[in-house]
């Protein structure tokens, strides 16, 4: 019968937890570095953050020659300009920020005249494939609707873990979410790429599958609770990452594969999604084996969690 392939060595134990304070140290000076560039450099909100509009164009006649671009662009006058070669070398994005409106005239009609100017002075020679207007209105409706988004995302995490399992679990695993994000949006921030809508949405699937490595490495320290009452609670948490060591890295690498593909293979469009979703998973496997446990660790678990060392007394009382 056939039994597949098995690359991983299963009798081999990790001395993750005997290591554990250079894994956390580490993950705290990132943390730390990533909090510091989003207080001084922010993010670089796209104009579903901040309005504006967006033109994906393509040139008829050959590689679009960006330099020129920006220069007949920004003749214009209309503020910050953001000009970004796509994939193709005929293809190109535009950006440029929301209007000010003048007297007597409203945001959309400033928008729509800006828009018709780049038009103009793109030409006939270049092909406007996609466009996209965000008002200010919509764009500060559009950030309250994410900040809320991920806000309740952390606290249901937070309560469905401490139903699941004890709020000491609950702690560890939100401490190990906003690890997660928080370097996510600091790589984002150091790289000036763009975040928008879609980059919200990968926060969201980031938390959905970190949290998801969390519980099943914290699933079996529940297990292990029950079965060695004896064993100390490092040696318990590190046998349990090792049980499920194989799961993390394999489920992660398969994942990892696949978000690759579309990152290298898809539209310039999806790309900020799939980035997020990219490093998203890297640092999300690495808080799940190096970060969640040690802090659990630290917290504090009871060893009758479980309730089985109660019920064991008092059925010994009752034979007595």
């Amino acid at each position: 019968m056939f039994k597949g392939v098995d690359f991983w060595p299963h009798d081999k134990i990790f001395p993750i937890m005997q290591v554990r304070r250079s894994f956390v140290i580490t993950s705290i000076v990132v943390f730390g570095m990533a909090v510091a560039l989003l207080a001084t450099r922010g993010l670089n909100f796209g104009i579903d953050f901040k309005g504006g509009s967006l033109f994906e164009i393509q040139s008829k006649s050959g590689p679009v020659d960006i330099v020129e671009l920006r220069a007949k662009l920004g003749r214009l006058g209309l503020g910050s300009m953001q000009i970004q070669q796509l994939d193709e070398p005929t293809d190109a994005l535009i950006r440029f920020e929301q209007q000010k409106a003048k007297e007597g005239e409203s945001s959309e009609k400033a928008q729509q005249n800006a828009a018709a100017k780049v038009q103009e002075a793109l030409g006939d020679d270049i092909e406007i494939r996609r466009t996209e207007v965000v008002g200010p209105a919509v764009s500060g409706e559009l950030a309250w609707a994410g900040i809320t988004a991920v806000t309740f995302a952390i606290f249901g995490i937070l309560f469905y873990i401490w139903f699941r399992f004890e709020w000491q679990f609950a702690i560890a695993a939100i401490i190990a979410l906003v690890h997660d994000i928080t370097i996510t949006l600091g790589v984002f921030s150091i790289l000036r790429l763009d975040f928008g809508l879609s980059e919200v949405a990968a926060l969201l699937t980031l938390a959905g599958y970190s949290i998801n490595d969390t519980v099943v490495v914290f699933d079996r320290i529940r297990e292990n609770l029950r079965r060695y009452k004896k064993m100390a609670l490092d040696q318990l948490m590190n046998l349990s990452i090792n049980e499920t060591l194989s799961r993390t890295v394999l489920t992660s690498g398969t994942t990892l594969l696949a978000v690759l593909s579309i990152y290298v293979f898809g539209t310039e469009v999806i790309k900020g999604f799939a980035f997020a979703m990219l490093f998203g998973i890297l640092i999300g496997t690495w808080s799940s084996i190096f970060v969640a446990s040690p802090f659990l660790l630290w917290i504090g678990v009871k060893r009758d969690w479980s309730g089985i060392a109660k019920s064991d007394k008092a059925t010994a009382a009752a034979r007595s």
